[in-house]
């Protein structure tokens, strides 16, 4: 069956991929959006990401919109003999497996790069090769081993940042590479393998903080004890309990702010005339602006910043970006329909091309949804597996 042309940039590439949870799945998910044709291949029972519950709950929904779902078992001869026959048909191939296990299975690089020289291979994992190759890694043990924790959490507090950052950006190197492979394969006629792995994308989330560390020979302090560049760049507790961040980066800008909120006495201190003045004094002034804005309506006083031009921000929790305006305005935010037959909301890449966000093409696809319509391009189209 032909497929719809999407006039998307990557329309015509086919992807095959064989992942879980998020890395992974995001690459593949990048892809799909830009228009390759992206097929999951997922075990007999499907992709156990599926039914992740807690923080797990929204990974598949999240990061596997716009691609067709093939059900094989790789570990019998039939599926890995048809595994390989679609490998052969396909541009691209991702992989975020532990170490070793795709060797195992005969589907590492080295043994498909003698079947299909063409073929680029994307391995998502912990490490690039080196010393740690062989550790296993997540998430939040990158963060810690690369400093993230330590910046994010106040003095002796380690904190991980509150999303699957480090997986997430992964999946983005590793479709930057797949876009830098094509084009290098226009050139050669050849493919490759592409890397791209958890630590080293945390250590590159960290490299502003070494390269301060080499420039002061000091050690960074963790974000809630650094010494603030500007006096006013904080989050306040106005009225009803609401959060508030605001700041005032500049002499104009506290100038503006004081008139905002009402305080002239501020603004005409000469104690407080510059902002290296006002830095050597950031906790007293915080506290009187503290005083002032706890009594301050979230909402007016939003109006008021925004009319003023000055930088603020509501704390805002994930559910409550279900419904925020810009999102769904600047058609960030769409309906999906799940492998159920439901509709949730999806957010789309964070790119605007030719005028147009890449968006949803397809319902999230059921189990196995597209075995038959894909394996029917085999040479000799295997007996499906039991869904």
């Amino acid at each position: 069956m032909p497929t719809e042309s999407t006039g998307l940039p990557l329309e015509g590439v086919r992807v095959i991929e064989f992942t879980h949870m998020v890395m992974g799945p995001t690459c593949g998910m990048i892809l799909a959006d830009l228009g390759a044709e992206v097929i999951k291949v997922e075990p007999p029972g499907g992709d156990k990401t599926r039914t992740l519950p807690g923080l797990g709950i929204g990974f598949f929904r999240s990061f596997n919109r716009n691609k067709k779902s093939v059900v094989l078992d790789i570990q019998t001869e039939e599926g890995l003999a048809a595994a390989k026959e679609l490998i052969g048909q396909c541009d691209v191939l991702l992989e975020n497996f532990r170490p070793g296990l795709m060797d195992k299975l005969g589907l590492g690089h080295e043994a498909l790069r003698e079947l299909f020289p063409q073929l680029i291979y994307v391995s998502h994992k912990g490490f690039l090769p080196g010393p740690y190759e062989s550790r296993l890694a997540l998430d939040e043990v990158v963060q810690n081993m690369a400093g993230l924790t330590y910046m994010t959490g106040p003095v002796g507090r380690p904190l991980r940042a509150g999303s699957s950052v480090n997986d997430i950006m992964g999946g983005m190197f590793g479709a930057i590479g797949v876009l830098a492979a094509l084009r290098e394969r226009e050139r050669t006629g050849q493919g490759q393998e592409v890397q791209s792995a958890l630590f080293e994308n945390c250590v590159l989330l960290a490299s502003q903080h070494m390269q301060q560390f080499q420039m002061t020979g000091e050690v960074p302090p963790p974000f809630p004890s650094r010494i603030s560049a500007w006096s006013v760049y904080d989050t306040f507790t106005v009225a009803g309990g609401e959060q508030l961040f605001v700041g005032a980066v500049s002499d104009k800008q506290f100038a503006t702010l004081c008139q905002v909120i009402e305080r002239p006495d501020l603004a005409s201190d000469p104690a407080l005339a510059t902002n290296a003045q006002r830095v050597a004094v950031r906790p007293e002034l915080l506290h009187k602006l503290g005083e002032t804005l706890q009594h301050q309506d979230l909402e007016t006083l939003c109006a008021k910043l925004q009319a003023a031009g000055l930088p603020y921000a509501k704390v805002v929790r994930p559910d409550q970006l279900v419904h925020d305006e810009h999102l769904i305005a600047s058609g960030g935010l769409v309906p999906m329909t799940t492998e159920t037959g439901d509709t949730t909301q999806v957010v789309l890449l964070p790119l605007l091309m030719g005028g147009r966000r890449p968006g949803v093409r397809s319902a999230l696809p059921a189990i196995g949804e597209h075995t038959e319509e894909v394996l029917a391009r085999l040479t000799r189209a295997p007996v499906p597996a039991a869904v």
